[in-house]
């Protein structure tokens, strides 16, 4: 379900048509859909029974109705059987205010460790990139979404700077990070640190080369010394 629901459809002055929505309850948006709804049920007149908890007739009713509209099935069973529009408002929060304060100690944590995260110097982009997304796919599943910008920003700050400093001046010069993608951006770093491997395999392997020489060299000057 989206975020508004059709509640009725009412004639405008002209004469018109015209749809009326409402907020629609979900496992994340309680906080949201309550400060809507609030306004919603204001508008139509009938706020103040659901905060007094009176039972005027149709207003009462009226109200109740708005509400079984803009909450899912399963919870509309819950409270079916509830006679005012306060009791039916205070059953709602109940169920989702102790789900909201969990869901925001979890997201504190997460982006807790978010803000903590770093690279260490022998971790692989890939690796690093895949801890990211994780932290990142947490947080949208709680409701927060980390957006790009913040994603590439934390990205290349916690890249080694002994290792990394050189790509990232020169990623910050020639591109807009505010607009850049975040897999343009591990792109980028990832075919940079392949061209940095296989340089110190090239010179791993001429270091082995000329050490393998010099003990050559020690061993010929050796035997020549002996006169051999």
């Amino acid at each position: 379900m989206g975020d508004l629901a059709i509640i009725s459809t009412a004639k405008s002055k002209d004469g018109e048509q015209s749809s009326i929505k409402c907020p629609m309850l979900n496992s994340t948006n309680y906080m949201v859909w309550a400060i809507r709804m609030r306004n919603f049920l204001k508008i139509h007149k009938v706020w103040s029974n659901v905060e007094n908890g009176t039972d005027e007739n149709d207003k009462n009713d009226v109200a109740i109705a708005l509400l079984f509209r803009a909450i899912p099935e399963t919870l509309v069973l819950q409270v079916g059987e509830l006679n005012t529009a306060k009791k039916v408002w205070d059953a709602v929060r109940a169920r989702h205010v102790g789900a909201e304060r969990v869901k925001e100690a979890r997201l504190q944590t997460l982006m807790a460790e978010f803000d903590r995260l770093k690279m260490k110097d022998t971790t692989k982009i890939d690796d690093f990139v895949g801890k990211l997304s994780e932290l990142s796919s947490k947080s949208s599943a709680l409701g927060e979404e980390i957006e790009e910008p913040k994603l590439v920003k934390k990205f290349l700050k916690c890249l080694p700077r002994k290792k990394y400093i050189h790509i990232v001046a020169a990623l910050e010069q020639v591109l807009d990070l505010k607009t850049t993608s975040f897999e343009d951006i591990v792109g980028r770093l990832k075919a940079y640190e392949e061209r940095v491997q296989e340089e110190d395999g090239n010179q791993e392997d001429q270091s082995k080369l000329m050490y393998s020489n010099a003990e050559q060299q020690s061993t010929r000057d050796s035997q020549d010394d002996r006169g051999y």
